[in-house]
């Protein structure tokens, strides 16, 4: 089991990539966001925000199969992810993978109204 200051140091190297992504997305260069992404990753391999980014590098790079790869695996770590299943649903679009899109926008519709289900109302 590793340390906690590995552990620590170790989420330190991905949030630091992960922000460089950022950079690079926000500069226009989504060829070195990608780049930096995979180092945040290979920092947390479970890092849902990076994965998030790097599907979405992907997409600005029309390597759309990619993109499909990365968002599914958001959807295997966290199948309550609405933001995957929406993203899915795009890039199969994109493929024109209607059915498919479809699916997928369905999914995220269902998990939107059960998460607004689970938010507390206000009392009022």
């Amino acid at each position: 089991m590793p340390e906690p200051n590995e552990v620590e140091a170790t989420r330190q190297l991905a949030d630091d990539h992960y922000y460089a992504a950022l950079d690079c997305m926000a500069e226009g260069h989504p060829e070195q966001a990608v780049e930096e992404f995979r180092k945040s990753l290979a920092a947390d391999s479970n890092f849902t925000d990076a994965l998030h980014g790097l599907s979405r590098a992907l997409q600005d790079l029309n390597r759309l199969d990619e993109a499909i790869e990365v968002s599914r695996r958001i959807s295997e770590l966290d199948p309550d992810d609405v933001l995957a299943h929406t993203s899915l649903s795009i890039l199969f679009q994109k493929k024109g993978l209607i059915p498919e899109a479809e699916a997928e926008a369905a999914k995220a519709r269902v998990l939107g109204w059960k998460q607004q289900l689970r938010t507390p109302r206000d009392s009022q």
